[in-house]
């Protein structure tokens, strides 16, 4: 594993010098608040700060990763969305649950069960304030379909969150309208006909509330974070607070704001993800107006891979072959995917004081991880039943010194539920294809061609290599060991 800090004192956001390697036992005392940031659908080569190349300005993003830790290895736990939201809130693989493949829509009941543990709940039982800004997409209610006339429960406010306030799901799919808590801030009532090429950006047919407009979703939740922040401290100046922040940006329809256009070379794309980043810098902004930035730890990253649709041509991968900006990076692979364009993210941690700027880390790490680092940041024991998939990484933000990787492997899940382990160097892929929206997405192996993909991530990052038939041990042995964890019913040491 490499760790290594970087200088680059000129682009660091005020407050980030100075940290230690091993922070004492009473630094920890104050507990911090804790702001999780989520982008949709951000791939892994549309930051600066990953791509050298990128076409994409985002300045407030690459101050963050001067000013704390960047990882170059960090992945969801699955290549689309509902998933991966499932995995960062309970600290568990969703295909432990029953959604096994694809995501929900905006009319599916609540896909968490109300008496798991979430990271909400945990940090709540710590003295936590706990807020939900932004896509929800884990399902509302009960009923087979949501009535959205009706109180909206199960829901934020039963898994953990004392406030929540956002979209039921994609900003591409219905209804379109805004939650608070466990109401709808205005039903649903009329109809909105599909978004046109090179118009809209992309969203489908169906109900909406009067006055919602796609292009406003990003900045007025955004606003509604950054007043989140400041009412906490006028209301609640001594209490930590949780504010996990899942955007609906740059996920479909490409809708950037009129003060965001032209901002990139990237088109439509390329400008919402600007305005990602612009939402990025408000909230840093607000916290260092507040006085809290000193004392938050903030991690900005994103659910999955970027699909590569553009406002003018929604096939995935259109935004390579009309600008020439490939958010993948030099990954394989898109959303979806099970191939590290799918799932492998930018993950960015600032914390002034306890996160050494500048650092960058190769260790391999998972959304699902952010249970466990809480509990580990509040001094708190995980029950068996509980953040079954999550491992604490406060050692690698800390820059401690370790002997081992932090984890014994990570698993992948693609859209279709094609599965895959990652262990060290060695990747293996049960079956052949992308198991998502690459094509081709399966392939049946002849007679004497390998039956799966194995790949060394060290020397061939693209994915090009396929050792499947020189490595039959190797083969063996992530197979044994992926089928341990579902049979176990969980990856972590219990």
């Amino acid at each position: 594993m490499k760790v290594s800090s970087i200088g680059m004192a000129s682009l660091i956001l005020p407050g980030c010098m100075g940290a230690s390697k091993l922070p004492a036992k009473d630094t920890l005392a104050k507990k911090p608040n804790i702001i999780f940031i989520m982008a949709d659908d951000m791939g892994y080569g549309d930051l600066g700060c990953y791509n050298k190349n990128s076409k994409i300005p985002t300045p407030n993003m690459d101050a963050m990763a001067a000013g704390g830790i960047r990882f170059t290895d960090a992945h969801s736990p699955s290549a689309v969305c509902t998933p991966t939201r499932y995995g960062v809130l309970t600290g568990r693989y969703c295909w432990r649950s029953r959604l096994k493949r694809g995501v929900l829509n905006g009319y599916s009941p609540a896909l968490i069960d109300t008496q798991r543990m979430t990271v909400a709940s945990l940090l709540k039982e710590q003295g936590y304030a706990t807020a939900c800004i932004g896509k929800w997409h884990l399902g509302l209610g009960s009923d087979k379909k949501t009535d959205f006339s009706k109180r909206l429960t199960p829901g934020p406010n039963d898994l953990g969150f004392d406030y929540f306030y956002g979209i039921p799901a994609s900003l591409d799919m219905t209804p379109y309208c805004y939650v608070e808590n466990d109401r709808v801030v205005d039903e649903p009532t009329l109809t909105i006909e599909a978004g046109k090429a090179n118009e809209d950006g992309w969203w489908r047919k169906g109900a909406i509330a009067p006055g919602f407009k796609h292009i406003e979703v990003l900045p007025h939740l955004t606003k509604k974070a950054v007043d989140y922040i400041g009412g906490h401290v006028r209301k609640s100046p001594d209490k930590p607070f949780f504010m996990y922040f899942p955007l609906p940006a740059p996920h479909c329809p490409i809708a950037p704001a009129d003060f965001v256009r032209g901002r990139s070379k990237a088109g439509g794309y390329g400008d919402y993800v600007f305005e990602v980043d612009w939402t990025v810098g408000q909230v840093v902004k607000a916290l260092q107006r507040n006085g809290l930035a000193d004392n938050t730890l903030i991690i900005v990253t994103s659910d999955n891979g970027c699909p590569g649709r553009t406002k003018i041509d929604r096939a995935h991968s259109s935004i390579v072959k009309l600008y020439g900006h490939n958010p993948s990076g030099a990954l394989r692979g898109i959303k979806a995917d099970v191939w590290d364009g799918g799932h492998r993210e930018p993950f960015i941690a600032r914390w002034p004081g306890k996160i050494p700027a500048g650092t960058v880390s190769d260790e391999l790490v998972c959304l699902t991880d952010l249970m466990a680092t809480c509990a580990a940041i509040v001094g708190a024991k995980l029950p068996d039943d509980a953040g079954e998939d999550s491992y604490n990484i406060l050692p690698v933000l800390f820059d401690q010194e370790r002997s081992e990787p932090i984890r014994e492997a990570v698993v992948h899940h693609s859209s279709s539920g094609v599965f895959c382990i990652r262990q060290g160097k060695w990747k293996l892929i049960l079956g052949r294809g992308s198991g998502g929206f690459s094509k081709p997405k399966v392939i049946k192996p002849k007679p004497g061609e390998p039956e799966g993909q194995l790949y060394n991530m060290e020397e061939d990052l693209a994915e090009s290599k396929n050792l499947w038939s020189e490595h039959p041990g190797i083969v063996e042995r992530l197979t044994n060991l992926l089928e341990k964890y579902k049979q176990q019913g969980y990856s972590r040491p219990i």
